[in-house]
């Protein structure tokens, strides 16, 4: 089986390259704010748009009209034009209209591994040397990296790369085509996870994973109160704006590795996990719970979950979201309509007087509703 994995590696550009690569994010917001606004004329006079392959031809006219558009990568100019399509495929679909890009926000481009053949040598256009520690990018040629120590070469083809500045840190993401062999799934452990507010994850096991990230909320407030009293446009505001984006940036890293951490234990360690299919966006209407749910991302531990285990040929399973799980006893599945309220902990069940931890038995249930959905599908398939 084939799948695209990324490879995050954080570079470390020259002066000259850092130009060059902020040059490049400069011409790719332009790119897209001036055929967003093509786009909007357009619609307003005849009811309809261009493609993104119909823009992509009048790119060469409109780097004769702004010459600094050649100084960079061509290929990023291209996935800008598709990235704006995206968006408004997006906006058909239900989401917002597509909004101009501002400089300081999401600064990044994309661009592609091309391939060329000359007597016989295939020569591309994003390598990367691990023995030399050194990638080369288009127009940026050679720069050294960081990361992944423990890997000899890619076992797959590079697609593409996205270069990214975050805060004063450079990092660039290489997409990769592997071959994963797939081994024939034997189910042999699962386990029921409970995704909460108290505590991050609950396992079948009565394990309880807790949130260890502390984040500093007393400077974040006093860095925020700090860039409102700094005049827009000065030295100090920008300043500031740097220290805030470097707190959340350590915030992101740390979070980002707890996740990864916690996710790697769960897939290596069982068969098939079973969650609940929550519905966070009308969770977070509660404004009781909304800041926890900002620093418990429980849909970025299902989006990894789900494609590691695609990776490792492992089973993950959600039930309905509006299963009791928290409300039914695991041991004679009498259902308690009294514990609706998130305030109580712990319960004895009236019929079987089992004591039960509320979220310990929520995972055990979902464990056991994840299993009989899994057999469900077994006997049709049979």
């Amino acid at each position: 089986m084939k799948i695209y994995k990324g490879y995050v590696f954080r570079i470390y550009p020259s002066d000259e390259q850092k130009i060059l690569i902020h040059q490049t994010i400069g011409c790719n917001r332009f790119v897209y704010n001036y055929f967003l606004e093509e786009k909007k004329k357009e619609y307003q006079e005849t009811k309809r748009i261009k493609s993104a392959y119909d823009q992509i031809k009048l790119l060469p006219s409109l780097s004769n009209t702004y010459p600094f558009l050649k100084e960079v990568d061509s290929c990023s100019l291209r996935n800008t034009l598709f990235f704006l399509e995206n968006a408004y495929q997006r906006f058909f679909h239900g989401s917002g209209y597509p909004k101009f890009k501002r400089k300081g926000v999401l600064e990044s481009y994309k661009t592609n591994n091309t391939k060329n053949a000359y007597h016989g040598k295939i020569y591309e256009s994003i390598k990367v040397d691990f023995q030399r520690r050194i990638i080369t990018l288009p127009k940026l040629k050679e720069m050294p990296f960081r990361g992944y120590r423990h890997q000899t070469e890619f076992h797959g083809d590079i697609k593409s790369a996205v270069i990214r500045k975050d805060a004063t840190k450079y990092y660039v993401s290489i997409l990769v085509e592997e071959e994963v062999p797939i081994s024939p799934f034997v189910p042999k452990t699962i386990v029921g996870l409970d995704l909460g507010i108290k505590d991050l994850i609950v396992t079948s096991n009565n394990e309880k994973i807790k949130n260890t990230i502390q984040i500093n909320h007393k400077r974040l407030i006093g860095l925020q109160r700090g860039l409102s009293r700094c005049q827009k446009g000065s030295k100090n505001h920008y300043k500031m704006k740097l220290k805030i984006r470097r707190l959340y940036q350590k915030i992101r890293n740390a979070r980002k590795h707890l996740l990864h951490d916690i996710t790697n234990k769960l897939i290596n360690e069982n068969d098939m996990i079973v969650t609940e299919h929550l519905d966070v966006k009308s969770m977070q209407k509660n404004h009781g719970i909304a800041k926890r749910l900002a620093e418990n991302p429980l849909s970025e531990i299902i989006r990894i979950l789900t494609y590691k285990a695609k990776w490792k040929n492992k089973r993950l399973i959600q039930i309905d979201r509006y299963y009791p799980s928290s409300q039914t006893c695991s041991v004679c599945n009498y259902q308690n309509k009294n514990i609706k309220n998130l305030s109580i902990r712990t319960w004895e069940c009236p019929m079987c007087h089992t004591m039960h931890d509320r979220d310990c038995n929520a995972a055990v249930n979902i464990m056991f509703e994840g299993l009989t959905q899994y057999m469900s599908e077994l006997r049709t398939t049979l």
